[in-house]
């Protein structure tokens, strides 16, 4: 990555050998709202990261959908991703559905693709915007300079990106407020990096430039974004969820 290669040099590598990741189920108690045997609903905790990466433990949702299903998900999202149809960040907490069945993980995928689901998000941002609602439709692709962080991409990078926002409560006169947003598309980031082009910063969002504040009481020990609302159709039954 950090070499320059010019013309005539000649690059040797190998692929490593291929090796199946292998998971164990762990008992790590869930909240969970609604299941059947096609699929699950829960409320995630704040901290839990949904599925095993670089820098994870076996304290994921996956092992912890593991232990709780038996095994029986659906392994359409992989070894490393059994069941995840959708993702919330580790530090989001709030509603997440997840796929017991292949057919119910490709049914939900086909909502989530042609966007017919619906999905709101509470928000705790710092100020208080000047309008009591709005709909944001900017472009969101990955920061140019910094390559871990998403942001307004205007132009080849950006991806189509819909969010509409309502302020629900305001706190301390212009200390803080609660937004509710309903998102329509799902990129990367999407809220934190729309509610920072308003001029807004999620409490305790470091990433996008968020510092404690003095006239704050308590200080935020994670980024203040919950997923309150998901409706999809349930993909055997045919159910409003």
């Amino acid at each position: 990555r950090s070499a320059e290669v010019n013309a005539g040099e000649v690059i040797t590598f190998s692929f490593p050998e291929v090796v199946a990741a292998e998971l164990r189920a762990v008992d790590i108690p869930l909240d969970v709202i609604f299941e059947d045997k096609h699929l699950l609903v829960i409320n995630k905790a704040a901290g839990m990261v949904v599925h095993p990466g670089a820098g994870t433990g076996e304290d994921t949702l996956v092992h912890a959908l593991l232990s709780h299903c038996e095994g029986g998900l659906s392994g359409i999202g992989g070894v490393e991703r059994p069941g995840i149809v959708h993702r919330l960040d580790r530090e989001t907490s709030g509603v997440m559905v997840v796929a017991k069945t292949d057919a119910a993980h490709r049914g939900l995928a086909e909502q989530f693709a042609a966007r017919t689901s619906h999905k709101e998000y509470l928000a705790l941002v710092d100020g208080v915007p000047a309008v009591m609602s709005g709909s944001i439709r900017r472009p969101i692709g990955r920061n140019p300079t910094q390559r871990h962080k998403m942001a307004v991409v205007e132009g080849p990078g950006g991806r189509d990106a819909h969010t509409d926002w309502e302020r629900v409560e305001a706190f301390g006169g212009d200390l803080a407020s609660l937004i509710r947003c309903t998102i329509h598309t799902g990129r990367t980031h999407q809220i934190r990096v729309h509610i920072k082009s308003l001029g807004h910063i999620l409490l305790g969002d470091v990433v996008y430039g968020w510092k404690d504040s003095p006239r704050l009481p308590i200080q935020p020990t994670r980024v203040m974004l919950h997923a309150e609302h998901l409706v999809v159709t349930h993909p055997i039954t045919g159910k409003v969820l």
